[in-house]
């Protein structure tokens, strides 16, 4: 049985989603369109949003600490961290 080229990224996102921030992650997957562009209704706000999933989903797959996760949204600026407030847990660490 050959190996399908989509197994490393299935691995990838099962240890994401299983990791440390498994809830964090669920959470932010979950935001709503409305939810994000309340922040700023901008179409960089969606990139934002899509980089700051890639961020959190390294960290619980990486299991990062809550200082580097935290390092990690704060250098993407400002709507990243308004977008990571909308997760209850998240917010707790900003």
């Amino acid at each position: 049985m050959s190996e399908n080229r989509f197994d490393d990224l299935f691995a990838e996102a099962d240890a994401a989603f299983n990791g440390r921030y498994k809830n964090e992650l669920n959470q932010l997957v979950g935001l709503s369109k409305e939810e994000i562009d309340s922040v700023t209704p901008e179409t960089t706000d969606l990139k934002v949003y899509a980089v700051l999933v890639k961020v959190v989903e390294k960290a619980s797959k990486d299991n990062l600490s809550q200082a580097q996760l935290v390092e990690n949204i704060k250098a993407l600026g400002q709507v990243a961290v308004q977008i990571a407030k909308k997760v209850p847990q998240l917010a707790a660490l900003l």
